[in-house]
Formats: C-alpha cells, sequence, structure tokens
C-alpha cells in the first residue's frame, strides 16, 4: 500500500476510497511522528486483502466517505483501547514499538478473538478533543479585542466531544510571551510559538457552552478510557493533559449538551445577546465530520446573525481546521461588524504543540 498521502475528494466512497484513506492514514501519522500509530493503521489495512472477518468485512464495505469518516481511526481507536484496558497483552510490544514484531499476525489475530468489542467502534466518529488547540482559541480572541472588539467573549463550540476546550477559561497560556488565564491553572500550555506574539489584551470567558452529537463525560471512566483510545500512543503529554481535565471535570463538569452543530448554532443565536459581549461561535478539527447540510444550516445562521451585529454586540467566527490541500491546519477568523472577509492568523499544530503566527 502506498505511503505517501494522496489529494483525494473527501466525499469518495467505495473500496479503493476506503484503501486511499488507509494509506493515506498511515502516511499522516509516519508525518506527524506517531509511528506506533502508523503501524497498527498499516496492519488493519492488510486485512483488506482478504476480509475474513465481520469487522474487516465492514471496513472492507464501507458505505459511506471513509477518509471523512476517518474509517481507519475508528478502527485504530478499538485497538488501542483493548491495549489501554490490557484486554490484549499480545498488543503490547507494537505499543511499545519494538522491532522483529509481525504485526500483521498480531493484529489478525486480535481481530479474531476480540471482533464483537471492535465492531462498535466502527459505529461512530473518532473523538479527538485536545485541550492543547485552546491556545488558539485564546490568541484569536487576543486578535479580536485587538481589533476593538469587546474583549468579553460568550464562547459557543460545536464538535466539543467531551468539553476540554470548554474548560478554556480555566487553564493557563503562554504565547510567545504573552500570558492568558489563571495561575497555576489546571492546566499550562506553552506552545512554540513562531512569529511575533499576539496582541497583548485582558480578556474575559463568559460562561462557555458547547454541543455534541455524543458528548462524553469524563467523569465515567468507561467514556473517559474511549477518549484516551483515540489519543495517539506517542502523543505522551496528551495523555497527562486527558488525565488533567478528567480531575477538572470532577471538580466542574463543563457546560455540554447533546446536539447537533445545527441546532445547537441557531438555538444559542436566537437567544439574547448581553451589551459590551462579543459572541463567538468556534470549532477545531470538526467542520469535516458536520454533514453537509448542517454546514450550510450553521452557515446561514451566522450569516442571518452577522446582519444583525453591532459594535456593542459583534459576532466572530473562529475555526481551527485542516487545510488538505497544503497539509496543515489554519486558524482563521471572521468578525461583524467589518470583518467579513476570513482572515488566517496562524498555521498550527493539530494537538497544540507549536503556532505560527500570522496575524
Amino acid at each position: 500500500m502506498s505511503e505517501r498521502y494522496q489529494q483525494v475528494d473527501m466525499a469518495q466512497t467505495g473500496p479503493r476510497a476506503v484503501r486511499t484513506a488507509f494509506s493515506n492514514q498511515i502516511a499522516y501519522c509516519r508525518a506527524n511522528d506517531a509511528r506506533v500509530t502508523a503501524r497498527v493503521v498499516a496492519a488493519l489495512a492488510t486485512l483488506l486483502d482478504k476480509p475474513e472477518s465481520e469487522f474487516a468485512r465492514r471496513i472492507a464495505g464501507w458505505g459511506g466517505a471513509p477518509l471523512a469518516d476517518a474509517l481507519p481511526l475508528r478502527a485504530a481507536g478499538g485497538i488501542h483501547a483493548l491495549h489501554l484496558s490490557g484486554t490484549a497483552h499480545e498488543l503490547a510490544p507494537i505499543y511499545a514499538d519494538a522491532e522483529d514484531i509481525n504485526d500483521n499476525a498480531v493484529i489478525a489475530g486480535v481481530v479474531a478473538r476480540h471482533e464483537a468489542a471492535l465492531l462498535p467502534w466502527l459505529d461512530g466518529p473518532p473523538q479527538t478533543n485536545e485541550a492543547g488547540r485552546s491556545s488558539n482559541f485564546i490568541a484569536a480572541m487576543l486578535w479580536l479585542a485587538d481589533q476593538g472588539l469587546p474583549p468579553r467573549f460568550d464562547c459557543l463550540e460545536i464538535g466539543s466531544s467531551a468539553g476540554i476546550n470548554l474548560m478554556i477559561d480555566r487553564y493557563h497560556y503562554d504565547l510567545g510571551g504573552v500570558h492568558v488565564g489563571p495561575q497555576p491553572g489546571a492546566m499550562t500550555f506553552t506552545p512554540e510559538w513562531r512569529g511575533r506574539h499576539p496582541p497583548m489584551h485582558a480578556i474575559e470567558i463568559a460562561s462557555p457552552k458547547g454541543c455534541d452529537v455524543a458528548p462524553v463525560d469524563l467523569t465515567d471512566a468507561a467514556q473517559a478510557l474511549r477518549l484516551k483510545a483515540y489519543i495517539w500512543p506517542e502523543h505522551e503529554i496528551r495523555f497527562a493533559r486527558i488525565e488533567a481535565a478528567i480531575a477538572e471535570a470532577h471538580e466542574a463538569k463543563p457546560n455540554l449538551v447533546r446536539a447537533n452543530a445545527a441546532d445547537f448554532v441557531e438555538a444559542e443565536l436566537a437567544k439574547p445577546q448581553a451589551a459590551g459581549t462579543t459572541r463567538l461561535l468556534m470549532h477545531s478539527i470538526v467542520w469535516q465530520y458536520v454533514p453537509a447540510d448542517q454546514q450550510a444550516r450553521v452557515t446561514a445562521a451566522m450569516e442571518a446573525a452577522a446582519a444583525r451585529a453591532t459594535a456593542e454586540r459583534p459576532l466572530a467566527w473562529v475555526a481551527l481546521e485542516a487545510n488538505r490541500t497544503v497539509h496543515h491546519h489554519e486558524l482563521v477568523v471572521r468578525y461583524w461588524p467589518g470583518g467579513e472577509t476570513p482572515k488566517k492568523l496562524a498555521h498550527a499544530h493539530a494537538h497544540g504543540a507549536w503556532v505560527e503566527w500570522l496575524g
């Protein structure tokens, strides 16, 4: 199977699209220092050659768009969960990145023995909540405040997963020397900052609220394990962060509701907005998972609210999403009135390791 990333239509379906999804995921993992995850995905891909299990047949005959559905990561998450729970001890050498291991044989054996546990992992998209992305949201708010918008932000997040980024006001940030948030904070983020530092402003975050179609309760051990399974094992700092987020959620759960993106945005934008507050829609690595009809509804709701926006009650839209043409993630901001044209503020690491500031 090719290890080079291929530019294809995210909505592509069929057996060839399935294989492309796996080859692209392998390439992406290797390019992002995720060797173990690449090994697991590559071994899973070999099951497509002769799908003998129901698990493999479901993957090979995937009816949806495997790239948009993140199919390889669904399968890899299930394998990782078996390892984390100690259910499949034979996976330990792979996750230790040991050499001279027949990955294909090990993964095939695990699938054969644990198929019933693995099949449900194909039923929903990965939960890729990552607290490190909140640094981008904070930097965007600093920039918006510098444009003259009220520095008090009413934050609305779609695709919130477990609501880790909804606890954004509980963390401390060092963004190129610009410090924001309580000290020491539930977590401290110091991403490698490239370029000039963001503007310095005192900002306030008012009652962040988010939605997800399948919200994760961090205080439930089984649900927390599921979230951990989607973290690439190479990224040890992310495991430390998830433990810190779990502890913080036990102190006070994030304000997270079960709803799709369109219903949530329409309902929240219909509510009264306090004067002197910037209403801000934010999301990270989620837009590709939002169905096209919901994307259209969210966009229409934002455009309608934008038409009502005033200097005292402005509206902003902050997105950290993948640009699959240039192979990196971009922080893009729009605001109303006055900032209708999208402004790219930064290139950023998907998990918050670095930010290249352009703003």
